[in-house]
């Protein structure tokens, strides 16, 4: 295949199964793990691991929430730096979470990820759950721990590692339906709840002032020094991109008891766009330009052929 390098995830409970340090590692995760790693790099290849791939230790989850916790800062923290101590002369490249939004918008708005979390009134199978607060909550959190990891790789490991940290975002790209300035501003609005979540605070150190204005209070708020945290904590971005859809301006405005992330955007999703190659050119011109053009590597696209184009949704991408 020509590759130079080999991505791949590890798993927290593989390695730490109680989910804290203090109750204990498994050697034989360690070893399984250091054997792929020296395979790799025997067949002269690049180790590209990513800490978080949302196999959350179901202890963690049973104590006190996992990601809905901010005590779950500590115990990754704790997680990645035996990660970084254990493999780390032989992995350059680490990544601190694979797609953050995935985990928080489908683990806990749409239940339709691990844990399953969501609102009674939009699915009743839920294990519980609030859609309309703890999507942002999650991610206020996967933010927190990836910042705070980040501080600890450069702090501790950096220099005499010499390897570099970053994290992986999922995208879609958004084409306003219609020429219109209302579904212009719809896919500015889609971009800015998917994209802009999470890179906006890691350069800016807050989140985009379109969801502060459309979520309001639900949406959590950094003190002023995990605002500095978290600017420029990231060597690289990856960027996992997957299609280009259409986005359209929601005219009823969303129920205000029925809460839900999908529709804080106030945006339908309208079709899929399967083979799009220009999508992929516009997106990474729109993260150079408004994000001050970090290196990006491109650490997942594809296209999904088993579907058809879709019927229209409330907002919910990629």
């Amino acid at each position: 295949m020509n590759a130079d390098s080999y991505r791949f995830s590890i798993s927290w409970p593989r390695v730490i199964p109680h989910g804290k340090i203090s109750k204990g590692i498994n050697e034989k995760g360690i070893e399984y793990y250091n054997k792929l790693i020296d395979k790799i790099l025997a067949y002269g290849l690049k180790p590209i691991v990513t800490i978080f791939h949302w196999d959350l230790p179901q202890a963690l989850d049973e104590e006190y929430g996992g990601f809905l916790s901010p005590k779950i800062v500590k115990d990754y923290h704790d997680y990645a730096n035996l990660l970084f101590a254990r493999f780390g002369d032989r992995v350059k490249d680490w990544i601190t979470f694979n797609e953050p939004w995935t985990f928080s918008s489908k683990g806990y708005d749409r239940g339709t990820f691990a844990p399953g979390r969501c609102s009674a009134w939009k699915n009743n199978n839920c294990t519980g759950g609030n859609s309309g607060t703890e999507p942002y909550l999650v991610a206020h959190h996967e933010l927190l721990a990836h910042a705070d990891v980040v501080q600890l790789y450069r702090g501790a490991y950096k220099a005499r590692q010499k390897g570099q940290i970053g994290i992986t975002l999922v995208t879609a790209w958004m084409v306003p339906f219609s020429n219109s300035t209302l579904d212009q501003r719809a896919a500015i609005r889609a971009l800015d709840l998917t994209f802009g979540w999470f890179m906006n605070p890691l350069v800016h150190g807050d989140y985009p002032a379109s969801m502060r204005i459309l979520v309001r209070d639900r949406l959590p708020q950094f003190t002023p020094k995990q605002s500095k945290e978290l600017i420029g904590s990231y060597d690289f971005l990856g960027l996992n991109y997957y299609i280009t859809i259409y986005a359209a301006h929601v005219t009823t405005p969303p129920n205000k008891v029925n809460l839900s992330y999908c529709t804080d955007a106030q945006v339908n999703v309208t079709s899929w766009l399967h083979i799009y190659p220009k999508g992929i050119w516009d997106l990474l011109l729109y993260v150079k330009t408004k994000y001050k053009d970090p290196i990006n590597y491109i650490t997942e696209n594809g296209t999904c052929q088993h579907f058809s184009s879709s019927p229209p949704q409330h907002f919910a991408a990629p």
